[in-house]
């Protein structure tokens, strides 16, 4: 949620500085894998949840690029299914990149899109936040940054890590960017995956691939239940949160599935 300290509890060193760009034809799947965020104080060994998460057979499931007999690319894909979600295409675009990518970096994680959108829609309203919007190179106009996290009620004290550089504060860190990354978290986790040549968080591909690759960090597979709530848990901890995005999450797959009924 844009202004909400996103807890990061595990350090993910992935060592990834690549370029991920996939534009041909390929596959999300609409399955809920969903992305959630914990509460302060609560260990996710108390957390009592259902045990299963809501994926669709990543085989069959509808709303897949490439799942007719002529081949989409991915761009075709996300204005395809954007009417249908709800969701800006050029955020669409960017979380069925980073499935793909992550389908053949991390195939046992089985990440699907709408995990990444379950997030994006808490966090940012797919970057629609404060009445921005996602310009073509991706990037959220005006950028989208969150309180500063200055110790007040709610918020957990974090000290500025970037100079000011990232969030423009220089006295504490500020969340930005649509998947609300702090710039410390950043500085660890944060890859290219647009192709510019470097790894920056409000812009929206380098962000759903890096959030992707949180999420399926330690060997995680989010397709079952205890991957995805671990993933859930690990990004921040809120079970409020995490039942919300799970919804959304569900909510973004059946959509997909009924507009597929229908035709």
């Amino acid at each position: 949620m844009v202004g909400r300290f996103v807890t990061l509890l595990v350090v993910l060193a992935v060592g990834l500085g690549g370029t991920w760009v996939l534009t041909t034809a390929a596959a999300p799947p609409p399955g809920p894998t969903t992305d959630a965020i914990p509460a302060w104080g609560i260990a996710p060994a108390d957390v009592e949840v259902g045990s299963e998460a809501p994926v669709d057979d990543p085989d069959t499931g509808p709303g897949r690029p490439g799942d007719t007999d002529e081949a989409r690319t991915l761009d075709q894909w996300a204005d395809e299914l954007a009417p249908v979600v709800g969701i800006p295409a050029r955020a669409l675009r960017a979380y069925g990149n980073a499935e793909l990518v992550l389908r053949e970096e991390l195939p046992d994680c089985r990440l699907s899109w709408t995990m990444l959108a379950g997030l994006g829609r808490v966090e940012s309203n797919h970057g629609r936040h404060g009445g921005a919007v996602i310009d073509e190179d991706g990037r959220p106009s005006p950028p989208i940054i969150g309180v500063a996290l200055d110790g007040s009620p709610g918020v957990k004290a974090i000290a500025d890590t970037d100079g000011g550089r990232l969030d423009g504060d220089t006295r504490y860190d500020r969340a930005v960017g649509p998947m609300q990354f702090i710039p410390s978290t950043w500085a660890l986790v944060g890859v290219d995956a647009s192709g510019d040549g470097k790894a920056d968080p409000h812009q929206i591909d380098d962000a759903a691939l890096t959030a992707g690759f949180y999420l399926c960090a330690h060997g995680r597979d989010v397709a079952t239940g205890e991957g995805w709530w671990d993933a859930v848990l690990s990004y921040n901890r809120s079970v409020e949160y995490a039942r919300t995005v799970f919804a959304l999450a569900a909510h973004y797959a059946e959509l997909v599935r009924n507009s597929a009924e229908r035709d």
